[in-house]
């Protein structure tokens, strides 16, 4: 599991504010990506469109989707080709990594933004960087990492906040200034042959689940196995005994049987619906005695057993049904490939294989005109007219939906 989630106060993190910093990763930004990421090549689109907005001095916040953990250091490649600086809101958890991360994305513009609660610091800020049109505000509305790039989450509420909220600040001081969002795409994709690349990192997993491996097996074949492999161990986890039937139906099944579980113990009822807002809910209801001092050792132990189930279901919530159809895939049908066994590699060893074949395409869309009104109950045009074009340039259909498979049983049904 990896350490995403503190049990102790949160401290927002301001952002350093100078330009040196981020002028200097913008030189060394092609070396990061290699080094860190397997990036090794790019191209932008649509750079014109962000430099219509700052010409015109909109304020502007840059929405891309969140897919891989590259995502972030590739927003450098919008930074140094436009060029422009830039602020953006990172989980308090990219500052407790290492001091040496936490320097870095300091000083380059990014600042804290507590998942677990209200961040009234962070909201402030970020309401501030916009509506006086300092620099252009990048936020992963998403929330969390889909790890699909096909694929886009549900977008949380505080994008939505924080543009209408900047708009309607902007508008007052500034008769007739505006503030704008830029969706933002990142395409990649992995160049090398799967059944090369892909081999020796199966084979790893296949000796920690099994007694042989399998190399002379197709790479469709051996992911199969290995996901049939994950699941049924999970079942005999939290059920006591393998499920049969469709591997994805069961996953989602199971999502929802954990969920419910701790749903109806620490809030009070069951819920159906989006796997990352369920799971944020339940952490922000676990966590907060922890982090008051209020549990003694037991309990705090007790507790984060429960949030080590919501981290893995959460994790397993985002193999997507149908994801690896060769007919619907098409020509990312390979780097679907590699994405599944990513997926897999994660949640066995919290660590992913760099193969050093990445190229990735950022597209940046026209400017969407925030209206200067206070955020609207219930659905917010602004923010279905955001998805809409983060789907356009990513290039695919809202193939997921934020409600996960269904399942029919009663919540305390164990077989």
């Amino acid at each position: 599991m990896q350490k995403l989630v503190f049990d102790e106060p949160y401290q927002f993190v301001p952002p350093y504010r100078g330009t040196f910093w981020s002028w200097v990763v913008g030189r060394m930004l092609p070396r990061l990506l290699r080094s860190r990421y397997g990036l090794t090549s790019w191209k932008s689109e649509g750079l014109e469109h962000l430099r219509e907005s700052l010409k015109a001095g909109h304020g502007v916040i840059l929405c891309p989707n969140h897919c891989r953990a590259s995502d972030p250091m590739a927003t450098g490649i919008i930074v140094t080709e436009t060029p422009v600086h830039a602020y953006a809101m990172a989980s308090w958890h990219v500052f407790r990594q290492s001091w040496l991360e936490a320097f870095v994305c300091r000083r380059i513009g990014a600042f804290s933004v507590y998942r677990e609660g209200m961040d009234r610091k962070a909201l402030d800020l970020a309401i501030e960087i916009v509506s006086s049109a300092e620099r252009p505000l990048i936020v992963f509305a998403e929330g969390v990492i889909s790890a699909a790039n096909d694929r886009l989450l549900s977008l949380m509420d505080g994008a939505s906040f924080i543009a209408h909220t900047a708009a309607r600040r902007r508008a007052k001081e500034n008769p007739g200034a505006q503030v704008v969002v830029h969706p933002v795409s990142f395409v990649y994709e992995h160049r090398s042959d799967p059944t090369v690349s892909l081999g020796p990192v199966l084979t790893s997993l296949e000796e920690r689940l099994f007694w042989q491996t399998f190399p002379d097996d197709d790479i469709r074949s051996r992911i199969d196995r290995l996901r049939e492999a994950l699941q049924c161990a999970r079942e005999v986890q939290v059920f006591g005994q393998a499920r049969t039937g469709d591997t994805e139906q069961r996953i989602g099944a199971m999502v929802n049987h954990v969920l419910q579980q701790h749903e109806t113990a620490w809030l009070g009822k069951p819920r159906t619906g989006d796997v990352v807002a369920r799971v944020k809910d339940l952490r922000i209801a676990l966590l907060a005695d922890m982090v008051a001092g209020k549990v003694d050792n037991a309990e705090r132990a007790r507790r984060w057993r429960v949030l080590r189930d919501l981290y893995y279901a959460q994790c397993i919530s985002m193999h997507v049904p149908g994801y690896l159809d060769r007919d619907a895939a098409g020509h990312r049908y390979n780097h679907r490939l590699f994405e599944t066994v990513e997926r897999m590699e994660e949640e066995v060893t919290d660590v992913i294989t760099t193969h050093n074949d990445l190229h990735v395409t950022v597209k940046i869309g026209e400017a969407i005109a925030v209206p200067p009104e206070k955020k609207p109950r219930g659905d917010d045009p602004l923010m279905n007219s955001l998805r809409r074009e983060m789907l356009k340039l990513l290039g695919v259909p809202d193939l997921w939906p934020p409600q996960p498979v269904q399942w029919a049983g009663p919540v305390s049904e164990s077989n």
